[in-house]
């Protein structure tokens, strides 16, 4: 290296370690108070700074790429570039710290360490608002941004899987869009004796051009600390406005929801539903996944609008479950 290229990168790496120092902390972006009282508080702190930490690296990296470019122009556009990049990572990992805050606030703090004791779990799921009987079915339409079909078929199995010592039920739920694989996944949910159905896990196949891509988005109760989560309430009628988590896996699984009523009426392609639990289901690091869910008594899952959007969600046709489906009506596409 001649000295006046050793020379012309200094800059570059003064600018880096300017970044660097000056790069926004859990305790910078606190808005909330004092994270020692509270550990739902402090452990989203401390996936900030975890973040932050990969945010720095991922910034060095980038800047050594740029110092491989002898040419200074391209040089400085490349390092505004990866500044650029880096403040607007940062930024987001701060919205995802405020909105974990707000989830404390919502859950009342304290640690996430729900006691899972198999005594306490029935061998069913009978809730009316989610049952899960052997057998049953439900098929879901909606229709994509490009207007493309997408169908979910939700699959109840005769096997179980004993996770955490708790023997779980087998769902099976399959994506397509006009009949190609997108999306295969096993899910394993328990009830316990009150009547709250728990998700213990999944394990989810990505597809890409017919064929298995990856695995994201899989998690299992008891692996790398992931711990279950309640996607349904015994009584969600004692419970209009209570938040709960419904997965725990730090950075990967981490769905809660609200109950926002109790008593709604939906009416879909199917029919007219009426005392449907309604809910908000949201995923605190990404606001623009906020949906609301209704579950009609005796059949489950039926319909999910995206606030903001023109987006639904609806069961076209369900089999399977002890009571009579309602007379249907005409059939009509929502949107």
């Amino acid at each position: 290296m001649t000295h006046a290229f050793r020379d012309s990168i200094l800059p570059s790496l003064a600018a880096l370690s300017v970044l660097l120092l000056f790069a926004p902390t859990a305790g910078a972006t606190r808005q909330a108070g004092d994270i020692s009282g509270d550990i739902c508080d402090a452990t989203a702190a401390l996936q900030l700074e975890s973040a932050m930490a990969e945010r720095k690296e991922e910034l060095k990296v980038a800047f050594a790429t740029c110092l491989n470019l002898t040419d200074p122009v391209l040089r400085a556009e490349c390092e505004h570039e990866a500044k650029v990049q880096f403040e607007q990572a940062c930024d987001l990992e701060r919205q995802k710290f405020l909105a974990r805050l707000r989830l404390c606030d919502l859950l009342g703090g304290g640690a996430y360490d729900p006691q899972i004791d198999q005594a306490n779990y029935v061998s069913v799921i009978d809730n009316p608002y989610l049952p899960f009987p052997v057998g049953a079915e439900w098929t879901y339409e909606t229709l994509t941004e490009e207007g493309e079909l997408e169908t979910i078929v939700v699959t109840v199995l005769p096997e179980t899987r004993e996770i955490l010592g708790v023997t779980c039920v087998t769902v099976r739920d399959v994506v397509t869009i006009e009949g190609e694989p997108i999306e295969d996944t096993i899910d394993w949910y328990a009830q316990d004796v009150l009547g709250n159905v728990w998700y213990f896990g999944e394990i989810s196949f990505n597809f890409e051009d017919g064929f298995v891509a990856d695995i994201a988005g899989s998690w299992l109760s008891g692996v790398d600390g992931a711990k279950p989560g309640i996607v349904m309430l015994g009584d969600p009628s004692a419970n209009v406005g209570r938040t709960y988590r419904q997965e725990w896996l730090l950075g990967e699984a981490e769905d809660a929801a609200t109950v926002l009523d109790d008593d709604v009426s939906v009416t879909i392609g199917l029919g007219t539903f009426g005392h449907c639990v309604q809910t908000a289901d949201f995923l605190p690091p990404e606001p623009d996944a906020l949906e609301h869910k209704f579950y009609a008594p005796g059949i489950g899952f039926i319909f999910e609008t995206k606030p903001g959007t023109p987006e639904t969600l609806e069961l076209v046709s369900y089999t399977g479950l002890p009571l009579p489906t309602p007379a249907p009506i005409a059939r009509r596409r929502r949107r």
